[in-house]
């Protein structure tokens, strides 16, 4: 058995049958046990209990960039830290992705996700996703449009989930920079320069979001769920105050850590479980939690959270059983 702890940032006590790490190098997948976890940094996912199969440790490394006449093209290795490449991107006069970051995880891991911020989504900039059919060895090339991409969400969580391994992903960034500081505190800052925006999303990340160096986590742990104008303005006939982001002409963004915060949860314990006391939608380890204590937190949040405002929340969290994802 080999141990999981600390290869996921949540840091529950897990092992699975066989761990096996992977750079550029696809040939040892022949050899896989059972049911199968793809892995980056871990810290999007939580392993609760042992995983009876095997774990894939993505580690390759290397990016290119081309420039053209009106945009640049990013090819990335899926094994880089996706924090790093917003960091070089700014240190090259890439702009663009400044609203991601200090995101934590793998640049692999991204797409699976569609991971976003502040008003920006990474399939903004996806041109194509590189991977590799783990049955066969076979390369594929995905468009944006074939990567179905949604609200954290891609055809890599449904149905190429377990069947592929990101291997590289292309980004094309426009040359023409425009600022995206419509959403949240960044709304404070007027005109302002991709190095503004940066340094004031690490700002707020940092203030709001615990290290999980310090603390077992993996930062949001429920999406913000979408609600129709009907439902919202329903909602707010007893609570006024509910925020929320438009989407579109039907539906609106409400912030799940208000719903749970609202409810109480703020703070409260279970175990070795707690919902973070200034981020409610954060819930950590404080190194003595388990998964039956993980679970418990969870569901008493998403039922108290549904039966107060007929809302149900989904984990953004991926979280990993005896024999791979299990649901809330």
């Amino acid at each position: 058995m080999h141990s999981l702890t600390s290869l996921h940032t949540f840091g529950l006590t897990a092992h699975s049958k066989q761990l096996i790490s992977v750079d550029n190098d696809f040939s040892t997948l022949e050899d896989i046990e059972g049911p199968l976890w793809i892995l980056g940094e871990g810290s999007n996912c939580i392993f609760l209990e042992d995983f009876d199969g095997s774990v894939i440790k993505i580690d390759s490394k290397g990016k290119t960039v081309e420039e053209f006449s009106d945009y640049y093209q990013l090819t990335v290795s899926s094994g880089e830290n996706w924090h790093q490449l917003v960091c070089f991107c700014m240190q090259n006069n890439i702009f663009g992705l400044e609203n991601l970051a200090l995101i934590p995880g793998s640049v692999g891991a991204a797409p699976i996700q569609n991971i976003g911020a502040y008003g920006v989504e990474l399939n903004q900039f996806i041109k194509e996703v590189v991977c590799t059919e783990i049955s066969t060895g076979e390369k594929h090339i995905l468009s944006n449009e074939e990567c179905q991409f949604g609200y954290r969400d891609s055809i890599f969580k449904r149905q190429l989930a377990g069947k592929v391994i990101i291997t590289q992903v292309v980004l094309h960034i426009p040359k023409r920079w425009q600022a995206c500081n419509h959403y949240g505190e960044l709304a404070k800052l007027k005109q302002p320069s991709p190095e503004q925006i940066f340094n004031q999303v690490v700002a707020i990340r940092k203030a709001k979001l615990p290290d999980p160096n310090e603390i077992g986590n993996a930062g949001s742990f429920f999406k913000n769920p979408l609600v129709s104008n009907k439902h919202y303005a329903s909602l707010q006939c007893d609570w006024p105050d509910l925020p929320c982001f438009p989407v579109d002409h039907n539906s609106v963004k409400v912030p799940a850590a208000w719903l749970i915060d609202h409810l109480g949860f703020k703070g409260k314990q279970l175990g070795g479980i707690q919902c973070h006391p200034n981020q409610p939608l954060v819930l950590t380890n404080n190194g003595q939690g388990n998964g039956a204590e993980l679970l418990e937190m969870a569901r008493q949040i998403q039922t108290k959270v549904e039966n107060t405002f007929s809302i149900h929340l989904e984990n953004e969290v991926r979280l990993i059983g005896k024999k791979g994802l299990v649901m809330l």
